[in-house]
């Protein structure tokens, strides 16, 4: 049997949420989708909330990722609009949460990197790499779509890779909790 899995990304927002999914077959990845969910029709925040997470269970029992990435927000100089889209992101975390699904954030910065090669590319640039590299035949008009697939390949490409989490209060901690990679 192939070692399959299914990843599905998320570019969270109040305006628009965008999102891909790609399947991971032997180590190989397949584009499945990338769309958007259109948010500015609602006036009311908490309906834009309650459908990005309903948008999200949706999506979860439609694809059954086993794995989400998400995009972190961005530190911007208005509080407000911080303030809402940790909300979307908390919801779209919460869908996925509560079908015991694994979220990974990632900052944006880090899912160009990973596309691109250089953490201040341009959504244009994201897109167009992710056109050649999933053989997409046309771009979306709105690119959250591709932002939220890039967040999903990011994640593919840094599956494996161990991320420390441990903390340190100096070289000697550090030294004691990491013998084995010392060499003598």
């Amino acid at each position: 049997m192939a070692n399959e899995r299914i990843i599905l990304g998320i570019d969270p927002g109040t305006t628009i949420m965008g999102f891909g999914l790609i399947k991971i077959v032997n180590k190989k990845m397949e584009f499945l989708q990338l769309n958007e969910l259109i948010l500015n029709k609602y006036d009311d925040h908490y309906m834009k909330l309650k459908v990005i997470f309903e948008r999200t269970i949706e999506l979860i029992e439609t694809h059954h990722p086993d794995e989400i990435a998400i995009e972190a927000p961005f530190f911007g100089k208005n509080v407000q609009s911080m303030l809402k889209l940790g909300r979307a992101q908390g919801v779209a975390m919460a869908a996925g949460l509560s079908r015991q699904i694994p979220i990974t954030e990632y900052e944006p910065k880090k899912i160009k990197m990973a596309i691109t090669g250089n953490g201040n590319a341009s959504k244009e640039q994201v897109a167009k790499m992710l056109q050649q590299l999933l053989g997409l035949k046309e771009l979306p008009k709105n690119l959250d779509s591709t932002d939220g697939l890039a967040a999903a390949v990011c994640h593919f490409f840094n599956s494996g890779k161990v991320i420390d989490t441990k903390s340190y209060s100096g070289w000697d901690a550090f030294v004691k909790q990491n013998e084995d990679k010392i060499r003598k």
